[in-house]
C-alpha cells in the first residue's frame, strides 16, 4: 500500500505542473445581433466568446431554406464568418458548433434578418443523441467505479472473487460506453444525426478534443484492471490494480467542466482524488454484498480492511468535493439559481443519505458482523441501498455535461465586449471593458488585410448613439508597448447600439477609417 500511495503523489504532482487554465467557453456577443434586421446584406458575421474556441461545423441556412458552405477565421475569442454575397432577402439562420478548451462542444444558432423577418428553415439536431450521451457517460462511470474499484477492492482488501460476474460485468459496460461516448461526443460536435456514427468523422474529432485523451486513459484503465482479475501473482495484481486506479484519477482530471477549471494546480488533484475515492468507496459495494449474500467467511476481514481505511478515504472526499464545489460555484446563491448548482444540490442531498447509510454500515452493523458473526442481511440490505443511491448520484452527476458551471457564466459576463472589423484593406481588433454602460477602456489592435501589424501615427476612436440624441465622442489612442492603442475611462453613459468609427492615420497622405456598431449592456 505504501509503494502505491507514493506512486498517487508522483501522480499528483505531474499534475500540479499542467496549468493550462482553461474554462467553459460561452458566446457573449454576436454581430450582427440576434434577431436584429439588417437594411442591407451584412459581408461578415461574428461570434464572440467568453475565450478561444475552435470552430467544428459552422453553415448558414438562407431564407430560402437552402445550406450555404461558409468561411470562417478564428480571431482571438471571435469567430469571423464570410457571408455569401447573394443572400435573399428574409431571415438568415448562420448555425455553429465549436470546441471549448475543457473538450465539451458548444452549439446555438445565431438568427438576424435582411429587410425583414420571414419564415426561415432552423438546423435540426437528432433528438437521441443527448439522451443516449447522457447515459454513456453513467455507463463509463460504472466501469470506472463499480468495475476498476471492484477489481481493486478484491485483489488488496477482499482477497477472494466475490462479486466477479457484476465487477467483469461493469468492467464491460464501461468500455463499451466508453467506445459509444466518443462516437457519440463527435456527432453532437459535428451536429450529425445518429446515423453518422457508422461515419471516421464524428470519431476523429472526438478524439481531437480533450475529451478524446480522457476516454481513451479510461479505456486503458478498464483494461488493465480486467488483466490483473486473470489470476496473475498478488504482487503483479497489486500493481496492476493500484495503476488502474490511478487511470481513474487522470481520466477524470483530463477532461470537463471541473478538470478545466482554475487554478489548475488545486481543481486537477482535487478531481483526481476525488475520482480514486469514489472508485475505492463504490467498488467495495458489489464484492461486499455478494460476501454478504453467500455468508462468506472472508466477510469480517473484508469489512474491518475497509471499515479502517473508509475513514480517510470519506475524509479526502468530502475535502475535494469542497474544494471542486467552491471553485464552481462561487457563490452559494448558484446553488438554487443555475443548472449547474441545482444538480449540485441533488448530488448533495443523495450523499448525504450514502453518508447516513455508510455510518450505520460502520458503527452498527458491521461491528454485530464482525463480533459474532450473525445475521448478515440487515448488511446486505444498507450495502444495496448504499449502491443504488451510488447510481443515483453517477445519473445526477452525468447531467452537468450539458450546462456549463456558474464560474463560466460569470466569467462571459465579466469578459471583454470585442468588436472585429474589417475590410480588404485592413482589420481592427476593438476590446471594450467592462462592456457595460458607465466609463470602458478600449483596445485597439490594428492590421492590414493579411492580418499583419498596421504602423500608425494615431489612432482617433469616434462614439455616438444617434438614437438616444448623443453626438459623436472623439479619444485619441496611446500607443502602448504591446502594439495595441489604449484608450481609457472612454464615457459610454447609457446602454443601446453604439456607433463606433477609428481612424488610424498612417501617413500625412493616408488614413485608414473603419466603422461598425456595437451593443452596450
Amino acid at each position: 500500500m505504501g509503494r502505491l500511495l507514493a506512486g498517487l503523489v508522483a501522480l499528483l504532482l505531474a499534475l500540479c505542473l499542467a496549468t493550462a487554465a482553461f474554462a467553459h467557453a460561452s458566446l457573449i456577443g454576436t454581430e450582427p445581433g440576434d434577431g436584429s434586421v439588417v437594411a442591407q446584406p451584412p459581408k461578415t458575421a461574428q461570434l464572440r466568446f467568453s475565450e478561444p474556441v475552435a470552430p467544428a461545423l459552422v453553415k448558414l441556412i438562407d431564407a430560402n431554406g437552402r445550406v450555404r458552405g461558409l468561411t470562417v477565421a478564428a480571431v482571438d475569442q471571435s469567430l469571423v464568418i464570410t457571408l455569401p454575397d447573394d443572400l435573399p432577402r428574409g431571415t438568415q439562420v448562420v448555425s455553429y458548433r465549436v470546441v471549448s478548451q475543457d473538450g465539451h462542444p458548444i452549439g446555438g444558432s445565431l438568427v438576424f434578418s435582411i429587410g425583414a423577418v420571414t419564415g426561415a428553415a432552423t438546423p435540426s439536431n437528432d433528438s437521441l443523441v443527448s439522451p443516449l450521451i447522457w447515459l454513456a457517460r453513467i455507463g463509463v462511470y460504472i466501469g470506472l467505479f463499480a468495475g476498476v474499484g471492484g477489481v481493486f477492492f478484491a485483489i488488496w482488501i477482499g482477497r477472494g472473487p466475490g462479486g466477479a460476474t457484476a465487477i467483469l460485468a461493469a468492467l464491460y459496460i464501461g468500455l463499451v460506453s466508453a467506445a459509444a461516448s466518443l462516437g457519440l461526443q463527435g456527432l453532437d460536435l459535428l451536429g450529425l444525426p445518429l446515423s453518422g456514427i457508422v461515419t471516421a468523422a464524428p470519431w476523429t474529432s472526438a478524439l481531437s478534443t480533450s475529451l478524446g485523451p480522457s476516454l481513451l486513459i479510461a479505456i486503458a484503465a478498464m483494461m488493465v484492471a480486467r488483466f490483473a482479475w486473470r489470476g496473475l501473482p498478488p504482487t503483479v495484481a497489486r500493481v496492476l490494480t493500484g495503476l488502474a486506479m490511478a487511470g481513474v484519477g487522470l481520466s477524470l482530471a483530463t477532461s470537463g467542466h471541473a478538470a478545466t477549471a482554475s487554478p489548475q494546480w488545486l481543481t486537477r488533484p482535487s478531481l483526481f482524488l476525488h475520482g480514486v475515492g469514489v472508485a475505492f468507496w463504490a467498488g467495495a459495494l458489489m464484492p461486499l454484498a455478494a460476501m454478504a449474500w453467500q455468508r462468506n467467511d472472508g466477510l469480517p476481514h473484508a469489512l474491518k480492511g475497509f471499515s479502517s481505511a473508509a475513514v480517510w478515504v470519506v475524509g479526502m472526499l468530502a475535502l475535494a468535493g469542497l474544494v471542486l464545489a467552491i471553485i464552481q460555484l462561487e457563490s452559494f446563491r448558484a446553488l438554487i439559481e443555475t443548472r449547474y448548482g441545482i444538480i449540485l444540490s441533488v448530488k448533495l442531498m443523495l450523499v448525504a443519505g450514502l453518508m447516513a447509510l455508510a455510518a450505520l454500515n460502520k458503527f452498527r452493523l458491521t461491528p454485530a458482523v464482525v463480533g459474532d458473526h450473525g445475521d448478515t442481511r440487515p448488511l446486505l440490505r444498507s450495502i444495496l441501498a448504499e449502491g443504488a443511491l451510488v447510481i443515483g448520484i453517477l445519473a445526477v452527476v452525468a447531467g452537468w455535461r450539458f450546462t456549463p458551471p456558474p464560474r463560466a457564466l460569470a466569467a462571459a459576463i465579466e469578459a471583454p465586449l470585442a468588436v472585429h472589423i474589417h475590410s480588404d484593406a485592413a482589420m481592427f481588433q476593438v476590446l471594450i471593458s467592462p462592456g457595460r454602460a458607465g466609463t470602458d477602456d478600449f483596445v485597439l489592435q490594428l492590421m492590414k488585410g493579411d492580418a499583419s501589424p498596421l504602423a500608425a501615427k494615431e489612432a482617433t476612436l469616434t462614439l455616438s448613439l444617434p438614437e438616444r440624441g448623443i453626438e459623436p465622442i472623439e479619444r485619441n489612442g496611446t500607443l502602448g508597448p504591446d502594439g495595441y492603442w489604449h484608450l481609457r475611462d472612454v464615457p459610454l453613459p447609457l446602454p443601446g447600439r453604439w456607433h463606433m468609427r477609428i481612424d488610424a492615420l498612417v501617413s500625412d497622405f493616408q488614413k485608414v477609417t473603419l466603422e461598425d456598431d456595437f451593443d452596450v449592456r
